[in-house]
């Protein structure tokens, strides 16, 4: 979900200007609000032979499972539980296997078996089962669930790995089993795990924790008890990459974050414990090590990583903060470019997740509209303008940010490409980019009259007849007419014009 902070303009002069900008934005807020990312992962060792073996039939699993139980040595039984799982990679011997009567209850037998070996077999059974699409399975598997839990606390980093994924796996899939996770203490048994230095456990920790996180109820059932255990602070650290760790772990613990932050249940905490400064460091390391030469992954990070604090930004606790005047650096919008640059190279569906941010940033904050400008960057938000539709609304609405903060801004936003490429939006079909446009032009031409003459002499106002028809912007357009007309009449000759002062320091 996006979040973007109150609008505040309206058609007909500054005031109301920002009356309308909320309702329109609502509407594109819930028009670009992101699906939320379920998967399931499979840690799988076999090789193309076994990965494709013939599925077993009941019979077959049963036998084995008998093996497994009863057979005459420990590698007997560790052969057969192989086999079972191999068996267990297709669909059908899956649902064969939960519907035949006492075989999930034998293999969470196994797994509480005291031979390590065994345990570690039946744990990759389970873990098959989790890894399937059909959801009786997953809820088959229920059982298990608390042994799980409870070797989340043991000393083998593979073994708990394991663990954590499947649960992952089981959580996403079933209502029921979160529902039964929660009470056994499943957030409790995560706090211990983010402990841990391996990062093989982290990265799993991660993908376990975020599955939760995504859940329909995670806003009033885990969310909450999220917040209030020890995971906050160990998640914002492990969102800086290391060479140890590398990158993987950041990645899940930035998904974690972005499903807290869309929740909305407690923002201001997240702000509160420094998540607006992590996020401005990892913002600035993203933006240092991207790559125009290769596809370097960074995408996954940045993902989050922008959504998380665009988001944030969005939030009036966020002016008071620490960490605030971090972002009010004006390196913060260099980054934003360089990663708008990168990615429309490769990663073009990303540049709408930088505009986002950059439109949260410029929203209250005169320093930042400053810097846009001191630095020329307007020009390379114009050339964004033809990417797609989603993209021209929020070019047109970081530069409405800027318009709104007054005369000044409009006088140094005017020149340049700025009107033909206005011009050129008012040419297109689309509503909603037209109606951004006229919403700019007319906080230009209130602020800055000039406009308004060159808005007509580059035949402007034929532009706008196209759209008088249009029922969402024929009032609009009458209105930015009347305004243009207004704008471009000379001052009296008594005026005596003074040079306008300088935009704002940073």
């Amino acid at each position: 979900m996006w979040s973007r902070r109150a609008g505040r303009r309206g058609p007909c002069g500054p005031e109301e200007l920002r009356g309308q900008r909320r309702e329109r934005e609502a509407a594109l807020r819930k028009a670009r609000r992101q699906q939320q990312l379920v998967s399931k992962r499979l840690l799988r060792e076999d090789g193309p032979a076994e990965a494709g073996a013939a599925p077993l039939e009941n019979q077959e699993m049963q036998q084995l499972l008998r093996t497994a139980q009863r057979g005459a040595g420990e590698k007997e039984k560790e052969a057969a539980l192989g086999s079972l799982r191999r068996g267990l990679q297709h669909p059908q011997a899956q649902r064969m296997f939960i519907r035949s009567e006492g075989s999930v209850r034998a293999l969470i037998g196994l797994l509480t078996s005291s031979r390590a070996a065994l345990q570690l077999e039946a744990a990759r059974c389970l873990h098959e089962l989790s890894h399937a699409d059909d959801r009786a399975v997953a809820e088959a598997c229920l059982p298990s669930t608390s042994y799980l839990l409870t070797y989340l606390s043991g000393h083998s980093a593979d073994f708990i790995e394991l663990c954590l994924y499947t649960l992952g796996n089981l959580a996403v899939e079933s209502e029921a089993v979160r529902k039964q996770l929660l009470p056994q203490g499943v957030i409790s048994a995560m706090a211990a795990c983010i402990q841990s230095p391996h990062p093989a456990v982290l990265e799993a920790l991660g993908y376990a924790l975020s599955q939760l996180l995504q859940a329909e109820e995670a806003a009033d059932e885990i969310i909450p008890r999220v917040l209030a255990s020890p995971l906050l602070q160990p998640m914002l650290r492990l969102l800086r990459p290391t060479p140890e760790r590398g990158a993987g772990v950041a990645v899940e613990f930035a998904w974690c974050l972005h499903y807290i932050v869309c929740s909305q249940v407690d923002n201001p905490l997240l702000i509160s414990q420094g998540a607006l400064s992590t996020l401005a460091e990892l913002l600035l390391g993203l933006a240092g090590a991207v790559s125009e030469a290769a596809d370097t992954g960074l995408e996954l990070l940045a993902c989050p990583v922008l959504r998380s604090l665009g988001n944030l930004l969005a939030e009036e606790s966020a002016l008071a903060a620490p960490g605030w005047e971090q972002l009010r650096d004006e390196r913060i919008l260099v980054a934003v470019f360089v990663l708008v640059k990168a990615f429309l190279r490769c990663q073009s569906g990303l540049v709408p997740e930088c505009l986002w941010l950059l439109n949260n940033l410029t929203a209250d904050d005169p320093a930042l509209c400053t810097a846009l400008l001191t630095l020329d960057l307007i020009a390379p938000l114009l050339q964004l303008l033809p990417l797609s539709q989603v993209v021209s609304v929020l070019v047109l609405t970081v530069l409405c940010n800027v318009a709104e903060k007054g005369p000044l801004y409009c006088q140094r936003l005017w020149p340049g490409p700025t009107l033909p490429s206005l011009l050129a939006t008012l040419a297109l079909s689309d509503p909603e980019v037209v109606g951004q446009s006229l919403e700019l032009l007319q906080l230009l031409f209130l602020h800055w009259p000039e406009a308004a003459q060159n808005f007509i002499q580059q035949s402007g106002l034929q532009a706008l007849e196209q759209h008088e028809g249009h029922t969402e912007l024929q009032d609009r357009v009458r209105v930015l007419k009347e305004t243009a007309l207004r704008g471009s009449q000379p001052p009296p000759a008594s005026c005596d014009p003074t040079p306008p002062p300088p935009l704002p320091a940073l």
